[in-house]
């Protein structure tokens, strides 16, 4: 492995200059959007060629929460309900249901050789949520939030697909946009620790995890991502021993270029940045500042990927055919 960060690429197919500069910079893995969505045959043939260019079997990643941030939709896949409407319409089945569905969606995604979803959002919902985060939410308390995301992680691992947590330590109280703006959240540390942190907390132990965008006044001046306080916070408070990668270093709540971004993260304590745009002249800026993965950083990716198993064989026709039955209300007690 080389350089500690995760790609992007700009189209369908990968380009030359792309194959080259994946194969000098080397890095930890990549991750897909839209644009580079067309066909099943299409997306399998990218997911080949991105690892034949660094010569490994490294990580793919998508965003495939469901709802709007669903990278791969049809008629080619499944579309998915947003995950906080399917909370509300399973009730007390919600858990099975974050099962059933995050295990049907590891099948789509592994079948074209996809094995990270950025999954579960360990948000909590509220009513200031910004709408670009709301109906992405698992729930509206603590409590529904790591239920839900505990059977959405359990459900993606046992398809053979790693889950990563997100937004560490917490994206819910933000309202605005960290596409576009900082976030700054002025809640104290006992009611982000009583809240915020405990869903991140209860999940502590799965093996992937993404930083926030966000401004804790209560905690530093800097954006948790680029806050090596807060990131010890996550390490010794949360209790986070995973592999943790920066939200994407091309969002406005950033400040500088993207070297400064890059470095400003790593030397916070991120094992990776996230760079997702396939922009290359930005790629190059991100790879000429960061440095190869640490030693501790390295451990922790191999952690990550030894709980990248084969799938056992499922009937995938139950489960939809039980998802189904859940969702609308029909399920035989």
């Amino acid at each position: 492995m080389g350089v500690a960060a995760i790609f992007g690429c700009e189209g369908t197919e990968l380009s030359a200059r792309e194959r080259d500069f994946f194969r000098e910079a080397d890095p930890w893995g990549f991750i897909l959007f839209s644009r580079n969505i067309d066909t099943p045959e299409q997306v399998a043939r990218l997911t080949d060629a991105l690892r034949g260019a660094v010569g490994r079997d490294a990580p793919v990643l998508i965003d495939q929460e469901g709802g709007r941030v669903q990278r791969m939709r049809g008629p080619q896949w499944r579309e998915w309900l947003p995950p906080l409407e399917q909370a509300k319409r399973a009730g007390d089945a919600a858990p099975r249901s974050f099962w059933l569905r995050s295990r049907i969606m590891a099948e789509e995604l592994r079948a074209v050789g996809i094995d990270v979803n950025c999954a579960p959002t360990c948000d909590i919902a509220g009513l200031l949520t910004h709408p670009f985060l709301q109906n992405r939410c698992l729930g509206k308390d603590a409590a529904t939030v790591i239920a839900n995301a505990r059977a959405t992680a359990e459900g993606l691992l046992a398809g053979g697909v790693l889950p990563v947590i997100k937004h560490i330590p917490g994206h819910g109280r933000a309202i605005s946009d960290s596409h576009k703006d900082l976030p700054v959240v002025e809640a104290s540390k006992a009611d982000l620790i009583a809240t915020d942190f405990a869903p991140f907390k209860a999940l502590a132990d799965l093996p992937l995890g993404m930083t926030a965008h966000i401004r804790f006044t209560a905690l530093d001046d800097a954006p948790a991502t680029q806050s090596a306080k807060i990131i010890k916070m996550i390490r010794e408070e949360i209790g986070f021993g995973g592999l943790l990668m920066s939200d994407d270093i091309g969002m406005e709540a950033l400040a500088g270029g993207f070297g400064t971004r890059t470095a400003a993260a790593l030397a916070a304590g991120c094992d990776l940045v996230l760079h997702c745009k396939g922009d290359m002249p930005a790629m190059e800026e991100v790879a000429m500042a960061a440095p190869a993965m640490s030693e501790a950083a390295k451990a922790r990716a191999e952690a990550a990927l030894d709980r990248r198993l084969p799938p056992e064989t499922v009937d995938m026709a139950a489960l939809d055919a039980e998802l189904e039955a859940l969702l609308s209300g029909g399920m035989d007690e």
